[in-house]
């Protein structure tokens, strides 16, 4: 019986085909990655902008000596680092609802973000 050493031509072919699948499998996964990291910075940003409005709608309401005058019922609408935000502020009364949405485009259309607070106006 002789020693043989090395790897037969069979053994060579299952191992490249293996670590071909397998690099398919790493590009497939990094693509959809790269759309979720997308997706959050968008996400991030608009709820980075709803909560900039609440907290500029608290802050105008807390700024008069009788809490919550300084703010009018309604519903708003402006466009803000190229998302559309919406605002909605309650009708008078001990405590009032702020609600504010921004909405951003997608591959496949529009997402939108919501956030609610209430703040005492007593």
């Amino acid at each position: 019986m002789t020693g043989r050493q090395g790897f037969t031509l069979i053994e060579v072919l299952v191992a490249v085909t293996v670590l071909g699948i397998g690099i398919l499998g790493l590009v497939g996964s990094s693509a959809l990655v790269t759309r979720m990291i997308g997706r959050g910075r968008h996400t991030t940003m608009a709820v980075q902008i709803a909560q900039e409005r609440l907290e500029t709608l608290r802050q105008r309401a807390l700024s008069t000596a009788t809490p919550c005058t300084a703010l009018a019922a309604g519903t708003q609408t402006a466009v803000t680092r190229g998302q559309t935000e919406t605002w909605t502020i309650g009708p008078v009364a001990a405590a009032r609802t702020l609600s504010a949405s921004v909405t951003y485009n997608v591959a496949n259309g529009t997402r939108t973000v919501a956030l609610n607070t209430i703040i005492r106006c007593e």
